[in-house]
């Protein structure tokens, strides 16, 4: 089985619409509930599984009448995916139902995870929906974006949702086993099973086709992807989702993408790429809880700095006034500046409603120096 509960507690799938929709635009029923049974099975074992699902459009387009799987103009799949979302999200909830699940549909845009405090809030419901057991069925909202402002395809919404989620490992269910060294369709291509290091020579490997014409993304869109879940410390696999089990299949031939290094490349573009808003000062007792990788609480800040909002980025300066953190804060100014030196009881009184658990996560703080 790939990503066993074992070794990866929290994993990201994603389904393309050409395994959940058939060519005539109908739900491949019998197949998601094989799906939902091998969720079912994972979340027994322990694992948090959060899904990506395809679909909409050709649901939609298919209800409404439409040419071309309602990608003839974006007017078009706007309403074929404002049609069918209804569809898919029904079904899954049905399938799921039947496994004694619950799920949840949570609908993005690409500004959604762009926008930092946006990221924050989609990145804390759904930490707060696994750890509840739910199953997150996640789609682009299709019925807004446009050609400027949309991911364009489900494979690197995966790997985003997999990078807001803090999880370890992204599955591209799909119509192909993983990546070749040419088009799969010539007779001498050869399957490549494990990739360490996505370079010229991976992306020239790269068919921009979908197999299906159903969907969006080809395997550019897949190594772009499994680029974005390295990056997060996810590691990244291919697998066809041709067989009656295919989360549960322990022979199926995939093709994985590996990370590095967990969370620490996380980290690292959050130190290299964002600039500070503002400064957290804090005590000698909270740099030193920090440098053991612990979350930054308001007991131990000392003082606050700068017109800064939820989700912005700080530095955090030790007592002797060196940067020794940046993260994403929690706070906007004020609210931070009423808590500072304070315990959670007297976080309450100060702010008026109940305070965050944090300061700043340690899933969005990274130590400089």
């Amino acid at each position: 089985m790939l990503f066993p509960a074992s070794s990866c507690s929290r994993l990201i799938v994603k389904i393309g619409s050409a395994l959940l929709v058939d060519p005539d635009g109908a739900v491949r029923r019998d197949w998601l509930r094989d799906i939902a049974a091998d969720i079912a099975a994972r979340i027994a074992a322990g694992q948090q599984v959060a899904v990506v699902s395809s679909g909409a459009i050709a649901l939609g387009a298919r209800r409404l009448g439409l040419s071309k799987g309602g990608r003839a103009s974006l007017e078009d799949a706007q309403a074929a995916a404002a049609t069918g979302q209804i569809l898919l999200s029904q079904t899954w909830a049905e399938v799921l139902a039947e496994q004694g699940l619950t799920a949840a549909q949570i609908l993005v845009t690409l500004d959604d995870l762009e926008h930092r405090r946006r990221y924050l809030n989609a990145a804390a419901t759904l930490d707060r929906l696994l750890s509840l057991g739910v199953v997150p069925i996640i789609n682009e909202n299709d019925t807004v974006a446009t050609e400027e402002i949309r991911f364009g395809d489900n494979d690197r919404l995966a790997a985003r949702i997999a990078q807001a989620a803090g999880a370890h490992a992204v599955l591209l269910l799909s119509d192909i086993d993983g990546l070749y060294d040419r088009n799969p369709a010539h007779p001498d291509a050869v399957h490549i099973p494990r990739i360490e290091k996505i370079d010229a020579a991976i992306e020239a490997m790269a068919d921009g086709g979908s197999a299906s014409g159903m969907g969006s993304g080809g395997m550019i869109s897949k190594i772009s992807a499994a680029r974005i879940a390295n990056a997060a410390g996810a590691h990244l696999a291919i697998s066809s989702g041709r067989t009656a089990r295919p989360l549960g299949d322990a022979d199926s031939r995939h093709s994985i993408f590996v990370a590095e290094k967990g969370a620490s490349a996380r980290k690292a573009w959050l130190a290299g790429r964002l600039t500070a808003k503002g400064k957290i000062m804090v005590d000698a007792g909270a740099q030193q809880a920090l440098t053991k990788g612990a979350s930054l609480l308001a007991a131990g800040v000392s003082a606050v700095e700068g017109d800064f909002a939820r989700g912005d980025v700080v530095h955090v300066i030790a007592p002797d006034g060196r940067i020794i953190a940046r993260g994403l804060v929690e706070y906007p100014a004020h609210d931070a500046g009423l808590i500072v030196g304070l315990g959670r009881d007297a976080q309450e009184q100060a702010l008026g409603y109940a305070p965050r658990a944090t300061m700043i996560h340690r899933d969005h703080l990274v130590l400089l120096g």
